[in-house]
């Protein structure tokens, strides 16, 4: 039943990123691996999260990290640069539900003004939702540019020939 939990959740990450890469129109041959690096780098956070009881910002530096060297190490073999395989790739890992949490607690500050019970119930529930999402867009780009810092040289080569 694990494996399968894996599983499942790999495959929707990797159809989302798919998609994500279809908009931004990267070379047929970098979609195989968009779809590889999205599956094994949410896969990574979903395990760290679930198995192992480890926060939803440290789990996602952890998935950008595996979706960042893993570009680093595809885009050599699909001749593309990494931003064209990291980008999609991570945007499934994007945290929508604190998002969404985020903006729904700022609507209901603004139309709770005047009642001061409710107003500090949602300013917390905005302030928590704002910490949580933009902490883990944060770590899924460290996470993820943190190989091209590492291994500049090979990082920007990666569309040369030598």
């Amino acid at each position: 039943m694990i494996a399968l939990d894996i599983l499942t959740d790999a495959f929707f990450a990797a159809v989302a990123g798919i998609g994500f890469g279809a908009i931004s129109d990267p070379p047929l041959r970098a979609f195989k691996m968009i779809a590889i690096l999205a599956a094994v780098g949410h896969a990574c956070r979903f395990c760290l999260m679930t198995y192992l009881g480890i926060d939803i910002a440290t789990a996602s530096l952890f998935g950008g990290l595996v979706i960042g060297f893993g570009s680093l190490w595809l885009g050599k073999k699909v001749y593309c640069p990494m931003t064209v395989l990291y980008i999609p790739a991570l945007l499934p890992m994007i945290p929508g539900k604190f998002a969404y949490n985020m903006v729904f607690s700022l609507i209901m500050c603004l139309q709770t003004v005047n009642e001061p019970d409710r107003l500090d119930k949602y300013m917390g529930m905005f302030f928590s939702n704002t910490m949580v999402a933009s902490t883990v867009i944060f770590m899924l780009a460290v996470g993820a540019t943190f190989p091209m810092f590492l291994f500049p040289g090979r990082a920007f080569s990666l569309t040369r020939h030598k």
